[in-house]
């Protein structure tokens, strides 16, 4: 499989702009033949936009947006991920949905751990670690942002067989450390491919740090954006996750029997 990724700026508040922008990034994703376009969290909207902006431009899963993203999927034959507020009855979720090349949805997944003000004053936390997706036999997991700083959840999606993990994020400054650093590691520590999109410039208060990048299993880069607007593609190599996977034996030297009191709150 060949992914990209799209690392652009905002349009906070128009989904328009953004649909449009996502029908660019597919057709050049698909011009280098990439098989899945993978967009930021919140993409669709803006992320650091208010509560009640957030309310006002939620959609239901099957909404509009989707249905305009599926016709973009179809259109360049290539699977997408984008973030977007869904909204479920009152509930507004951070959610990024999964639709295959030919339009049709395949997963959607909904932020776990909300972070800060921004997350927690309008989401309800989604509660399934272990939505995974078959995209031309690559086994995909899904987290965002946060969620992808808790080891459990990559370690969990591991065990579940990912192949993949894709993660749409929002990450600012001074938060540089995670995609240069703990991206790799965790990409390595569970023998997986990571793939990290992020936003580049800056929303409101915050600065977006860019460098958006897909991880290999052996914890280097495939392919790593800078700080400005691009699209990064990488082909995931099936022989090097199965060489990873021979030489880091973390999976199979697990004891979780010793773990159950690690999970316990501190006294």
């Amino acid at each position: 499989m060949k992914i990209s990724i799209f690392q652009g700026p905002l349009a906070p508040g128009s989904i328009d702009h953004m649909l449009a922008a996502l029908r660019r990034a597919a057709a050049e994703a698909s011009s280098q033949g990439a098989n899945l376009l993978i967009l930021p969290e919140l993409f669709l909207t803006g992320y650091n936009i208010g509560a009640e902006t957030v309310r006002a431009l939620a959609q239901p899963a099957n909404g509009a947006a989707a249905q305009e993203a599926a016709t973009i999927a179809r259109a360049y034959n290539i699977a997408l991920l984008y973030g977007y507020p869904e909204r479920d009855g009152t509930r507004i979720y951070n959610a990024a949905l999964l639709i295959d090349c030919t339009g049709a949805p395949r997963a959607n997944f909904r932020k776990l751990h909300l972070w800060g003000d921004i997350d927690k004053a309008v989401f309800t936390p989604g509660e399934d670690p272990a939505i995974l997706a078959d995209i031309d036999g690559v086994k995909i997991g899904i987290l965002i942002c946060y969620d992808v700083e808790f080891p459990e959840l990559v370690r969990g999606l591991a065990l579940r067989g990912a192949d993949l993990i894709a993660v749409p994020t929002a990450q600012m400054q001074p938060f540089e450390f995670v995609s240069r650093s703990l991206i790799p590691t965790r990409a390595y520590e569970n023998s997986v491919f990571i793939a990290y999109a992020n936003h580049c410039g800056a929303e409101g208060h915050l600065i977006y740090t860019g460098e958006s990048c897909i991880a290999a299993p052996d914890g280097t880069d495939l392919a790593r954006a800078n700080t400005g607007e691009m699209l990064i593609t990488a082909d995931l190599d099936p022989a090097l996750l199965a060489k990873a996977r021979s030489l880091n034996t973390f999976i199979a030297d697990r004891r979780p029997a010793l773990y159950g009191a690690l999970t316990e709150p501190r006294a």
